[in-house]
């Protein structure tokens, strides 16, 4: 699930950062650009906390990667910038695109009640899915719950990293709390809308969700060092490990719990391309890129819209997504005219200290860095 408790918000991430593969630069400005993302970036490292942390870095089509620490704390493996991690809500946007594709090809209307298309699935105290839209799922304003993640995650921290939960019980525990407000009457994060969004392309497709990511997005888009596990625990192939605050490796956790609402794996590399295709229109049709575009202010100081999100910088808006999962941190954003792009991953999330909404669950903030990358 994603981290969302208001303010605390702010207090992200930091980075332990070393060049790796620095391309060459040809004007003065961007050589000292450089230097001034090196320096934010191995700042956010040695003054961290983290035991590794990766980047991808693009600015005017030139792209430079990062990496320091360590992948592994117990062999000492480096961490490098083709490794894979976690990424968490940046699931969202992955998933929120095939629902607007499947819009543009008039398959389903955002306007459509989740009851037309899962009959009997949203049902609980206050719950009045015939009013609750595809469209109010993609920018949560539909109002529905999260479950309680203390219980919800019990299994995970007391032995059981591989238990599996289906994405139909997280829903049913989910609505036993009544509605946030009225669908549309408000706006409040949702990872269980994502959930029911996932259920809503399948009952659509007539496909299995992962197949239609897979066949629309993944290889379309040449994103070969991405995927989606629903029940496996393990992150397969060159990949970073992550961990809580006490350094307790949870890089083994099954992703079931999460699903289409944040179990996708991928690389800084991977995530860059798909983000700068969606934000460039290459992946949608206008009207639904305009409805992706079209947002909703939300009581974190950004906005949402249909799977991204904003929010602001000394230099404007930055769009993309955050994704905040069992070890793992990451941020993909880009400048509003898509000058500057920057990937973010760092390897501590303390899941447990966020579910009992602890005041501290990263070391520190992945601000300073990300300011520097985005606004100079």
């Amino acid at each position: 699930m994603s981290w969302r408790r208001g303010a605390s918000r702010g207090i992200a991430v930091g980075l332990v950062m070393a060049v790796l593969g620095v391309a060459t630069i040809g004007t003065a400005s961007a050589a000292r650009r450089k230097d001034d993302v090196d320096t934010a970036v191995t700042k956010l490292v040695t003054e961290g906390g983290f035991p590794g942390a990766v980047a991808y870095y693009r600015e005017d089509g030139r792209v430079r990667r990062y990496a320091a620490g360590v992948a592994d704390t117990a062999t000492g493996e480096p961490a490098m910038a083709w490794q894979r991690f976690r990424i968490a809500s940046n699931t969202k946007a992955f998933v929120a695109t095939v629902v607007l594709q499947l819009a543009g090809e008039q398959r389903l209307s955002l306007d459509d009640s989740v009851e037309r298309w899962l009959p009997g699935v949203v049902r609980g105290p206050g719950y009045e899915p015939s009013r609750i839209t595809v469209r109010q799922l993609l920018n949560h304003t539909s109002g529905v719950h999260d479950p309680d993640q203390v219980s919800l995650l019990y299994p995970y921290f007391h032995g059981h990293r591989d238990f599996v939960y289906t994405p139909d019980e997280v829903i049913r525990r989910s609505l036993v709390t009544p509605p946030s407000f009225a669908p549309g009457a408000g706006v409040s994060y949702s990872n269980t809308g994502y959930l029911l969004l996932g259920r809503v392309i399948e009952r659509v497709t007539g496909h299995d969700v992962v197949r239609e990511l897979r066949q629309r997005l993944l290889l379309p888009l040449g994103l070969w060092h991405t995927s989606f596990p629903t029940t496996s625990p393990h992150l397969t192939g060159p990949h970073l490990h992550g961990y809580d605050l006490k350094g307790e490796d949870l890089t083994t956790f099954s992703p079931s719990y999460d699903w289409t609402a944040g179990a996708m794996v991928s690389t800084v590399d991977d995530l860059a391309t798909f983000h700068r295709a969606l934000l460039a229109g290459r992946l949608l049709r206008p009207a639904e890129q305009a409805t992706l575009r079209q947002l909703v202010p939300n009581d974190e100081g950004g906005a949402y819209g249909a799977g991204i999100e904003t929010f602001d910088l000394p230099c404007g808006t930055v769009w993309g997504n955050t994704g905040a999962g069992p070890g793992f941190y990451s941020v993909s954003m880009s400048s509003a005219d898509g000058r500057r792009q920057v990937v973010l991953v760092v390897t501590v999330y303390d899941l447990a200290a966020d579910a009992a909404h602890a005041p501290k669950v990263v070391p520190s903030s992945p601000l300073p860095a990300l300011r520097t990358a985005l606004c100079g």
